[in-house]
C-alpha cells in the first residue's frame, strides 16, 4: 500500500467518524430535551405549590436567576 494511503485513509476514516458521532450526539441530545425539558418558571410556581407556598412573581424571578447562575 503506498504511503499517502496509509496517511490519507485513517484521516478520511476518522473525519466520518466525527461527522457520524456528532449528528448521533445531537439527536440524543435532542430526545433527551424533549423527555426532561429544562426547568422553567410554570415548574417552579407548582413545586412551591405542592410544598404548601404561594410564590411571588419576585420568588419565582430569584430562583430563576440562581438556577441560570450555575449553568
Amino acid at each position: 500500500m503506498p504511503v499517502w494511503a496509509q496517511i490519507v485513509i485513517p484521516v478520511v476514516a476518522l473525519l466520518i467518524g466525527a461527522l457520524i458521532g456528532f449528528f448521533l450526539a445531537r439527536a440524543w441530545f435532542k430526545r433527551y430535551l424533549d423527555k426532561n425539558p429544562p426547568v422553567n418558571e410554570k415548574m417552579i410556581r407548582e413545586m412551591m405549590r405542592q410544598m404548601g407556598r404561594t410564590p411571588s412573581e419576585k420568588q419565582v424571578r430569584q430562583i430563576m436567576a440562581s438556577m441560570n447562575q450555575y449553568k
